[in-house]
């Protein structure tokens, strides 16, 4: 008599998770799970990674930089700290002409770093699907989620992670109770390169110059090493994007006045009349191709959604306003925390239902707090603002 052959005592199942969404925190989640040998499939409904600009500097706290750094391989820890600089702030009120009228709160440390290169170095090595719009998804019978897409075929994954930002079509399935809040504030953001005639202004780094009606905010974005330099000497794997030293800028404006038919740039020199040359100068310096005009809207985390293989990241359960400086840094706490739960389903040492609920019951919590405390923080930069 014949016997079947048996399995290899090599094989074991491999977890397969889709991430829908290419932003910081699906990527670095992506990133964390490839590291621990689960299979991770990004989709992202952009037609390309680099269909939109997505590259102004951002300040990572103590827990959002290690969050990012251990959702990477070790390999890359020396290119990482290489193209990020520490940074600190006075937060000062200034005035229009650069004089001290007050203070924001104590000073503010953190790793700057800038979003788009980050973005390139937690993309590198990765399966992503572009112009992958989802439509919908379905659990099927054996507890898997097959996620629907308008320009490609169905994928099928043990657990679906919506990465996919404020207006996340994962959460309109899974919680669609949880609806974005538009604040009513607008912002204008760009940024212009860092040259000497722009070194004068350092002091204003990291405050807020307001007239009483619109808040100019700056903040300068210094590489250590050029980033495409430090990827060759480091990670020659990696490929980063050249981009130089720049001062990223940000004007927020009152809920009554939105500009219409004029360039990001144009709409904030005219509302700067009066001010300190070298803030219009450093405004009209501005690369024109990367400035645009935002919404600040947040989503602040409801009730429990059923336990099930779907479940949601970042801005797609809790946008926060940007006025908090928490939003990247709250993604990619969600990234560490989501990749250590599964990691520890993967191992058999929990179920994935488990596992997944000990991530929604942590971070439901501290996202509800990091929403919270950003619109707090926003009637000091619009005190015309509805916060409900």
């Amino acid at each position: 008599m014949s016997w079947p052959m048996p399995w290899p005592l090599s094989w074991r199942y491999v977890m397969r998770v889709g991430v829908v969404g290419a932003g910081l925190g699906g990527l670095a989640l992506a990133q964390g799970l490839r590291g621990a040998g689960i299979e991770a499939d990004v989709f992202e409904r952009d037609p390309g990674i680099g269909a939109r600009f997505q590259g102004y500097r951002l300040v990572l706290d103590p827990i959002g930089f290690q969050a990012v750094r251990d959702c990477l391989p070790a390999r890359w820890h020396p290119l990482l700290d290489e193209i990020v600089m520490a940074a600190s702030a006075e937060q000062l009120v200034l005035d229009p002409r650069l004089n001290e009228i007050g203070r924001l709160g104590a000073a503010r440390t953190g790793i700057v770093v800038d979003r788009q290169v980050l973005r390139h170095l937690l993309l590198t090595g990765l399966s992503v699907h572009t112009d992958a719009a989802l439509t919908g998804y379905h659990v099927l019978a054996d507890g898997r989620v097959q996620a629907r897409f308008a320009r490609r075929d169905p994928a099928t994954a043990d657990l679906l992670v919506g990465a996919d930002g404020v207006a996340s079509a994962v959460r309109g399935v899974l919680s669609p109770e949880t609806v974005p809040t538009d604040t009513g504030v607008r912002f204008v953001i760009g940024r212009t390169p860092l040259t000497e005639e722009f070194a004068g202004l350092s002091a204003t780094y990291g405050s807020k110059i307001t007239d009483g009606r619109v808040s100019l905010l700056l903040g300068a974005m210094r590489f250590p090493t050029p980033p495409g330099q430090a990827a060759e000497r480091l990670a020659p794997e990696v490929t980063l994007p050249d981009i130089g030293d720049y001062v990223r800028w940000a004007m927020i404006l009152p809920p009554d006045d939105s500009p219409r038919d004029v360039t990001a740039r144009d709409a904030v020199l005219s509302r700067m009349e009066g001010w300190h040359p070298e803030l219009r100068a450093l405004i009209g310096w501005a690369d024109p191709d990367n400035s645009t005009l935002l919404s600040i809207r947040t989503v602040k985390p409801g009730g429990r959604w059923p336990s099930g293989p779907v479940t949601l990241l970042g801005d797609a359960i809790h946008a926060t306003s940007p006025t908090g400086g928490n939003g990247a840094n709250t993604a990619l706490r969600d990234a560490d925390l989501l990749r250590r739960c599964l990691i520890a389903a993967d191992d058999g040492r929990r179920g994935l239902l488990g596992a997944v609920d000990d991530y929604e019951r942590q971070m439901l919590v501290y996202g509800a707090e990091a929403v919270r405390t950003s619109l707090e923080r926003l009637p000091a930069f619009a005190p015309e603002a509805e916060l409900s």
